[in-house]
């Protein structure tokens, strides 16, 4: 899945993008993971050779009435997959993960010896490129919760303190962007932007790269200059050729990470990173943990929910993916694709309501048929030699994402199309210097979406799905199955998506501790998560809170222009209370024609960050 904002990009569905594109904070579009103000622009789904991960993803389906006074007729019902996709009476839901028993003795273990030793809290290396007051430190968490005194790896941690009177101070705030393959080591410099402030008087701002990402034992498949290699095409309707080499490029890609990873690519999943996550709350010293996470990051949150209900203090999913284990990971990637195929109208159509800024159609068909025409003409002679139509897709993808480059795709197609290349160039152009973060950030997307749950073994159900998909909804699909498709050659017994919500899956002892009250963001028209996902988690914790941002479409709501939403996260994190079963928020202003361009967004895809799923 593609991701997003102060979020990665999310696991369960593919983002195409680089990573550091997908990553960025809801309020200023800045990126958490990489602080290059250059997007970079090599869509992993979007090229025939698997490049970068997505982001977040979550999907619309037949879901129950919406919160507040909406009715569930307004919220789009996702198409059956009938070829192929477990059902809730077929998937293995309530069983717990093999291995639970010793790897919650593990966890134990882990969580005991983490407590003992803390984290050492120094200057940040270089590497980080974070500057004081934020400092860095480790937390050692075994490669194998089975068995716990085998070996470990080093997990990288930032922190700021809190910045009001140490009466009022709260503890740790850890958070995640999302990915699977997002890092949250930048996490901390966002203490100081004003829509964050009155949390971080209150707690410390701690970020983290999971397992596999950056400089947490970095993961990777293939060579990063492979991983970027431009420009490269994206058609949306693919010939038997092109899917052939499809099929080809990821049974490479997967022999890649298999004899790159060796043994520990079994390790790369949703259930490792929640229990690495209760590690890290010992770690700190937190008796109970606060979090909060994005895109795929809700997902594993919830995931350590379920595992640990009593060490939860207080939670905030934001853009939620849907965790239904049925979903997890390949329906999940399908759905997604038709809710990017709504947001990509949602961009059209405010672009024909400009018509006189941009010159690009008064209709959104006719919108379309610009960007058509300059796709055919990047296919025949790309841009400056490297934005193909893979490139040009991956860009234009943002505007999924984020209102934030309606009007920079906007002016940069209205250029290309009138002489002026230079803008799309800068808007989609891939950033060599980011090219081992991205190829980094895709293979630990591919990794745990391979491995947290079955996917179909055999091309002709993801032709037979994806091709009847693509006849509606072309703009993303064929992107995500290129994503998405290393997982049906992955050599690795797949896990079973431990069934969120369900504390008995996990023992009888856990079910008897009550998971306190969790909040819970989403955007209404969100393509990343679907709106669907969000009242999926909502049905399954008890006591959670839904905060939906109506008629909007933005990935990440937590810290961006919705006072109302931003009022919500702040009482509840403070406080503890929140605003009921449902609370609903007007969405954001409609962005506004600038009268002169305008700095792109520091963060490419979104303002995830992946879902990935993933």
């Amino acid at each position: 899945m593609r991701a997003a904002a102060l979020y990665g990009i999310l696991g369960p569905l593919s983002l195409s993008l680089s990573m550091s594109a997908l990553l960025a904070t809801p309020a200023t579009g800045r990126p958490l993971a990489a602080p290059t103000a250059r997007a970079a622009t090599t869509a992993a789904a979007s090229t025939p050779s698997v490049t970068a991960p997505a982001g977040a993803a979550g999907a619309p389906l037949t879901a129950p009435a919406a919160p507040a006074t909406r009715s569930a007729s307004a919220v789009p019902v996702a198409p059956a997959w009938s070829s192929w996709s477990g059902s809730p009476a077929t998937a293995a839901t309530a069983a717990a993960p093999p291995g639970d028993a010793a790897s919650a003795r593990g966890v134990a273990l882990a969580a005991r010896r983490a407590a003992k030793r803390g984290i050492a809290f120094r200057r940040c290396p270089r590497a980080e490129a974070l500057a004081a007051p934020i400092t860095c430190g480790k937390v050692s968490v075994p490669l194998d919760y089975a068995r716990p005194r085998g070996k470990h790896i080093s997990l990288t941690v930032s922190r700021v303190g809190a910045t009001g009177p140490k009466a009022r101070r709260q503890g740790a705030l850890v958070y995640n962007p999302g990915g699977p393959g997002a890092s949250g080591m930048a996490f901390p410099e966002y203490a100081a932007e004003r829509a964050f402030r009155r949390v971080a008087a209150a707690y410390d701002f701690v970020g983290y790269a999971p397992r596999g990402v950056g400089r947490s034992a970095p993961l990777s498949c293939q060579r990063p200059s492979a991983y970027a290699k431009a420009p490269t095409s994206s058609p949306p309707h693919p010939t038997a050729a092109f899917k052939r080499r499809l099929v080809a490029r990821a049974r490479a890609y997967v022999r890649g990470c298999v004899r790159r990873a060796g043994r520990a690519l079994a390790h790369y999943t949703t259930l490792n990173n929640a229990r690495d996550l209760e590690v890290l709350r010992a770690a700190l010293g937190q008796r109970r943990l606060t979090f909060v996470g994005a895109s795929y990051g809700t997902y594993y949150g919830a995931v350590y929910a379920t595992l640990f209900p009593g060490r939860v203090r207080r939670m905030v999913f934001d853009s939620v993916v849907n965790p239904a284990p049925w979903r997890i990971w390949y329906r999940d990637n399908l759905d997604q694709s038709v809710a990017f195929e709504r947001r990509w109208r949602d961009w059209r159509r405010w672009v024909a309501r400009h018509h006189a800024v941009y010159h690009l159609g008064t209709t959104d068909a006719r919108v379309l048929a610009s960007y058509e025409k300059a796709r055919r003409r990047l296919g025949h002679k790309p841009a400056g030699g490297v934005v193909g139509t893979a490139q040009l897709q991956s860009a234009f993808l943002r505007t999924g994402y984020n209102d934030a480059y309606w009007d920079p795709a906007a002016r940069a197609l209205a250029a290309y199309l009138h002489g002026d290349p230079e803008p799309l160039i800068a808007l989609a152009a891939p950033d060599p210097a980011q090219a081992a973060d991205d190829e980094n950030g895709n293979a630990v997307y591919t990794a745990v979406e391979c491995n947290d749950a079955p996917w179909p073994r055999t091309w002709a159900t993801w032709n037979r799905d994806n091709t009847a998909l693509a006849r509606r909804a072309p703009f993303e699909t064929w992107d995500n199955v290129a994503m998405n498709l290393p997982c049906a050659f992955w050599p690795l017994k797949p896990g079973r998506p431990l069934d969120v919500g369900h504390l008995e899956a996990v023992g009888p002892r856990t079910g008897r501790v009550a998971l306190p009250p969790v909040l819970l963001l989403s955007a209404e028209r969100d393509a990343a998560t679907p709106y669907a996902g969000a009242k999926e988690l909502w049905h399954r914790l008890p006591g959670s809170s839904l905060v939906t941002e109506w008629k909007a479409g933005t990935h990440g709501v937590w810290g961006g222009p919705n006072d109302c939403v931003n009022r919500h996260v702040d009482t509840y994190l403070l406080t503890g209370r929140t605003p009921g079963r449902a609370a609903s928020c007007a969405p954001r202003p409609e962005p506004v024609p600038l009268p002169a361009p305008a700095p792109l967004p520091e963060s490419g895809k979104q303002p995830a960050a992946i879902p990935g799923t993933p």
